[in-house]
């Protein structure tokens, strides 16, 4: 499958790399690819920097936000929150329409310091914003309650015993996002219901980052116990 991942950060390049090593061809979509390209600051989260990263991972071809949408059957939003919408729409409506957008990404609001807080909560969410913005394309929420590692190596943590959750309106969308997910290793995998419900899964954040903080580790994860009948 042709995939266009949009986002160069931590979660952008694993998702590619492992993405690649499913078989899949991907593009990674930035802003500008020559500045991008040469970037040889570390990122806010510290690992390599992109001009290193990309130097060991060159089966990921680099192109603009159009570019890889265009070239995408699937298309992972991998961008900050804050980003989304802009990268989206650089990307192009009619590259997108009718397109699944796999959306990974948290509204994070850092204006006021750390922690961040969520912007929209509640009675909106990103995943909903995304789909508002570009109605002819297929938006499901998935992922955005996991490190970038467990994203692609979910056995890492407990066997791969925990949960992951989807959300759109689209029923053969969440089948394309739940055949990629299986494909990743995930399998307690809950469809919580259209795309509103991703609201839920969005407000996990402000916990995340308090487990994050108390725990002082990055592996970790949410896995939902039902009861036996």
């Amino acid at each position: 499958m042709k995939i266009a991942v949009l986002g160069t950060g931590t979660v952008g390049r694993t998702l590619s790399a492992a993405l690649v090593k499913l078989g899949h061809e991907v593009t990674l979509g930035t802003r500008d690819p020559e500045s991008t390209a040469a970037r040889s600051v570390p990122g806010r989260t510290g690992g390599p920097t992109f001009s290193e990263w990309h130097a060991g991972h060159r089966d990921v071809t680099l192109g603009t936000f159009a570019e890889a949408a265009g070239n995408g059957e699937v298309v992972v939003n991998a961008t900050t929150g804050a980003g989304t919408l802009a990268a989206l729409g650089a990307a192009g409506a009619a590259r997108l329409r009718g397109k699944v957008i796999m959306d990974v990404a948290n509204a994070l609001d850092f204006s006021q310091g750390m922690p961040p807080v969520l912007n929209p909560v509640n009675t909106d969410s990103l995943g909903e914003r995304i789909q508002r913005a570009f109605p002819d394309a297929r938006v499901v929420k998935t992922l955005n309650t996991m490190n970038a590692r467990l994203m692609v190596d979910p056995e890492r943590l407990a066997g791969g015993d925990h949960s992951v959750f989807v959300s759109g309106d689209d029923p053969s969308a969440k089948a394309v996002v739940k055949e990629l997910l299986e494909s990743l290793g995930h399998r307690d995998i809950i469809d919580l219901g259209d795309i509103t419900t991703a609201r839920g899964a969005e407000m996990v954040l402000p916990l995340w980052l308090r487990l994050y903080g108390a725990l002082g580790t990055l592996d970790f994860n949410i896995k939902v116990v039902r009861a036996v009948e």
